[in-house]
């Protein structure tokens, strides 16, 4: 008889508790702007950090109206391949291990190897 009695609630999602006698911290509505004038308006509790970005619902970052300018991240430059092969060996190397690899291609497709440099 009990199944039959919870059947159709949604038991995982909903609480049955009520809001009486629940007090709520105090709020203030904090403002967002993004480029494209898009103006958000989010209530804070008084005691939160306020953060000084908030994504738009366009996706952009929106502003804090009246609020300190948003830090910048320090930003590394992008590290290439050859960057990364660079730190691994010299040029004079590279240029002896290509001579290789194409004296091993030339070899598998029928033609003379050609004579290094060195």
């Amino acid at each position: 008889m009990a199944e039959r009695s919870l059947r159709g609630t949604n038991l995982s999602a909903l609480s049955m508790e009520t809001d009486e006698n629940v007090v709520l911290s105090e709020r203030r509505i904090t403002r967002y702007v993004c480029e494209n004038k898009h103006i958000s308006e989010l209530p804070f509790s008084v005691e939160a950090d306020v953060p000084p970005v908030w994504e738009c619902r366009c996706g952009q970052e929106a502003k804090l109206v009246d609020g300190p300018e948003p830090e910048g991240k320090p930003t590394k430059p992008a590290r290439t391949h050859w960057d990364m092969l660079l730190e691994r060996r010299s040029v004079p190397e590279l240029e002896e291990l290509l001579a290789e690899r194409l004296d091993l291609l030339r070899t598998s497709r029928g033609e003379k190897p050609k004579k290094s440099k060195a």
